[in-house]
């Protein structure tokens, strides 16, 4: 089949994300398969990452699609490489993370053009940099989604075909502890135990989890001191915390500022860094009505769940944009050297989409409501 070929030629292409010259080599296949459907294509280019690419259509009115994919995978040269197939899984780096779910968008597009010799009001938009945390795209892609009305990103399929409507939000901080050193055994009393303080910070942010809420903090790693005979003059927390609303974040954001600025220890100080590097993504109605829509379009039914890890979903979603994610295949063992997707799944994803864009072409709009249109 046509897309297990396509997919073959870009999972053979190493495309780690620090590795720029296979990243861009994945963009341009993708850059020509999509060129064949008459789309523009818009390269934002970088030094030392792989160039963020938007595929765009001619533009009428009506509701504006935006597709989401990115081209860069998780293993360096020589770990994780090459294409293979059986009867029923493909195997490889991106097979379903998401190399794979790029393949099914464009082979949706590609039955759309075979059918209408155009596109209108679809665009595709390949970033670069997902699998280290959007750090370079996320600025990009939170201003190009404000043009759009509707996006589906292609991240794998859920085991039964379901399509994600919720993601936890995550960010990842360090708080930087100042105490004064002295020598255990003959000034201990002169000391300001900079690592004592990180105990006391580490237990009072881990009493900010509250797992009924889908709010967890995880101090990941502590460093401090410099021997047994000293008292340490500095501490630092390395922390992640993943939450599923609005309002929890707003409330770990606070305790955060709180507990940095509290001195356990008298004179300490404390310094924090970092930030919300995906927001929630949050369920809400116009998803509802906008699934509803897609199954009496489609006559498929579509299950859907949360998930707790994020995707560049949350960028788009955070923005008001009516977000769906799971629309690529199912796999599993992404991230690892056994990651692989269910073959039969690319058919059915493919079809799903391409029923999606169909009906898009002909109405182009979902009725999810006529103040959702940008």
């Amino acid at each position: 089949m046509t897309q297990f070929k396509d997919l073959e030629k870009i999972i053979n292409i190493n495309s780690y994300t620090q590795n720029k010259t296979g990243v861009d080599e994945v963009s341009a296949h993708m850059t020509q398969w999509l060129k064949e459907l008459g789309l523009e294509h818009r390269c934002f280019q970088r030094e030392t990452l792989g160039n963020h690419n938007l595929y765009v259509s001619a533009k009428t009115e009506g509701l504006k699609i935006l597709l989401l994919g990115h081209n860069d995978t998780v293993f360096p040269q020589g770990k994780f490489e090459n294409f293979s197939e059986d009867e029923v899984w493909v195997y490889g780096p991106g097979v379903c993370d998401m190399k794979g779910g790029n393949i099914v968008a464009l082979q949706a597009l590609r039955n759309l053009y075979a059918q209408n010799n155009k596109i209108e009001n679809i665009d595709f938009l390949l970033v670069s940099d997902e699998e280290s945390g959007s750090d370079d795209s996320k600025a990009l892609t939170s201003e190009l989604a404000k043009a759009y009305d509707v996006c589906f990103v292609f991240e794998a399929a859920g085991e039964h075909l379901e399509v994600v409507t919720g993601r936890k939000g995550v960010g990842t901080f360090s708080i930087e502890i100042t105490g004064k050193a002295s020598h255990a055994g003959v000034r201990y009393g002169e000391g300001i135990n900079a690592n004592l303080e990180a105990s006391h910070k580490l237990i009072e942010l881990t009493k900010l989890t509250n797992l009924k809420e889908g709010t967890t903090v995880n101090v990941g790693k502590i460093e401090g001191g410099i021997g047994a005979n000293t008292i340490s003059p500095t501490a630092t927390l390395l922390l992640e915390l993943r939450y599923t609303q609005n309002n929890e974040r707003d409330r770990l954001l606070e305790a955060l500022e709180r507990i940095t600025k509290t001195s356990y220890v008298q004179g300490t100080t404390a310094l924090l860094s970092g930030q919300i590097q995906r927001d929630v993504m949050e369920a809400n109605e116009t998803q509802k009505t906008l699934i509803k829509n897609i199954e009496n379009i489609t006559n498929i039914k579509l299950k859907t769940e949360s998930r707790g890890g994020v995707s560049d979903a949350n960028i788009v979603a955070s923005q008001g944009v009516t977000t769906l994610d799971g629309f690529g295949p199912f796999g599993d063992g992404d991230h690892t050297v056994k990651e692989r997707a269910l073959k039969s799944s690319f058919e059915q994803r493919i079809n799903l989409m391409t029923k999606i864009l169909m009906h898009h072409q002909t109405y182009h709009n979902f009725n999810i409501g006529e103040e959702n249109v940008r």
